[in-house]
């Protein structure tokens, strides 16, 4: 499990007193004062969970987090405030943070903020995980036993598969035994669930 905190905040003594304190629990935290660097950084990190100071002079925290989206880095955020306003907060969690937090800081509540972050990112990469198994399976089929998945996730029957593709039933049983095996389960729900994992 992710155990990296990234902290972005031009304020020194704020960052030196958060990574003292997350540091003392366990996390491994980066601090950055400029969010450009952080930004330009950021693609080759561990995935972590951010903390984002709202106010700062060239980016602020929700800009710098609208910036990472667009480059598809969407871990969880918890954004931290000396000027919490609501408007800024419904904009903070409609891109995606999970708390909003006012200065100064009370510390239980950011360790427990970013314990549900890295719970987050734990069931993303879980998530991951599945789609790219998914994908390999599908991958690993005939031409022919992806299209008869595809009408299996539609909730066809076989006759119903034999008619589209023009097929006899027989056949269309046979490539279902076929992607069965494959995927080590026979299940239609299981068999849908993998082929909509791999359509993403």
């Amino acid at each position: 499990m992710s155990n990296y905190v990234y902290l972005v905040d031009d304020d020194d003594a704020v960052r030196d007193a958060l990574s003292l304190l997350l540091e003392t629990v366990g996390l491994t935290v980066r601090s950055y004062a400029v969010p450009e660097v952080f930004l330009s950084q950021a693609r080759g990190l561990t995935a972590g969970c951010l903390i984002l100071d709202i106010r700062m002079p060239a980016i602020s925290g929700l800009k710098l987090q609208e910036k990472l989206a667009a480059q598809g880095i969407d871990w969880p955020t918890v954004i931290i405030s000396g000027h919490g306003d609501i408007e800024a907060c419904r904009r903070a969690f409609r891109n995606g943070a999970i708390d909003f937090l006012s200065k100064p800081v009370d510390e239980q509540d950011l360790i427990d903020a970013i314990q549900k972050g890295h719970t987050a990112l734990e069931s993303q990469s879980q998530i991951s995980a599945e789609r790219a198994e998914a994908i390999a399976l599908v991958n690993h089929l005939s031409a022919r036993e992806r299209e008869v998945l595809g009408m299996i996730s539609k909730g066809l029957t076989t006759k119903q598969i034999a008619q589209a593709l023009g097929l006899s039933p027989r056949t269309v049983e046979s490539h279902r035994a076929a992607i069965a095996a494959k995927a080590g389960t026979s299940s239609a729900a299981e068999l849908t669930r993998i082929w909509l994992d791999a359509q993403g």
